[in-house]
């Protein structure tokens, strides 16, 4: 479950409308619970640490049916104990957890329509949870205008948040800088109007 409230929800939803009141830019945010299920980091591992029990059996002098028994035992048990959560994070690497996140991020660019805004401003606030993985993503209205090196200052920072668990505190810190960009680069113009959905989208949230 998010760590957010409805109330947290309903003020992101309004900071992100009042944003848009001074910029072109359209503006999304996605928080997400995880990734991905990582259902094969559990089996992968169990079957590596299962394939090594004949060696570690060498010299017991037990027989092949006793061996391969021992074998299938650890890797059904391993393959149970290694489903629960505080076990299964630690054995995903982090290369694995950000590669999925960058994923996920990038379709939910695609599925939120942010590849088709007038000008092509749309801005992407992607965060997963699981992952402690922030990413901002900006069509090429934004990137000509804006350095990357300014996206991945508010990245650093949010990812901070989300590992003390303070994803709130994360989203109005970035909100804000985000504002203040893009009202800079992106200005308001008269006949702009809201193309896509203000709220936070919950993703992998029962």
């Amino acid at each position: 479950m998010t760590m957010l409230t409805d109330e947290d929800r309903r003020q992101i939803a309004e900071q992100i409308a009042e944003i848009e009141r001074h910029t072109d830019a359209e503006l999304v945010t996605v928080l997400a619970a995880r990734s991905d299920d990582y259902r094969y980091i559990p089996i992968l591992w169990a079957a590596l640490i299962a394939l090594a029990v004949p060696s570690l059996l060498l010299f017991t002098g037990l027989g092949a049916v006793p061996v391969v028994g021992t074998q299938l035992a650890t890797f059904c048990l391993l393959a149970v104990l290694f489903r629960l959560p505080a076990l299964q994070c630690r054995l995903i690497p982090r290369s694995v957890r950000h590669w999925r996140a960058a994923n996920m991020a990038r379709r939910q660019f695609l599925d939120q329509g942010l590849h088709h805004t007038s000008g092509d401003t749309g801005v992407l606030l992607f965060v997963s949870e699981a992952e402690h993985y922030v990413e901002i993503l900006v069509d090429r209205g934004i990137s000509d205008r804006v350095p990357d090196t300014h996206w991945a200052e508010i990245v650093d920072d949010f990812v901070d948040a989300v590992r003390a668990g303070d994803t709130r505190r994360g989203f109005s810190r970035a909100l804000t800088r985000c504002g203040e960009i893009l009202a800079q680069t992106v200005p308001k113009t008269a006949d702009n109007r809201n193309e896509l959905d203000d709220r936070l989208i919950l993703v992998g949230y029962d």
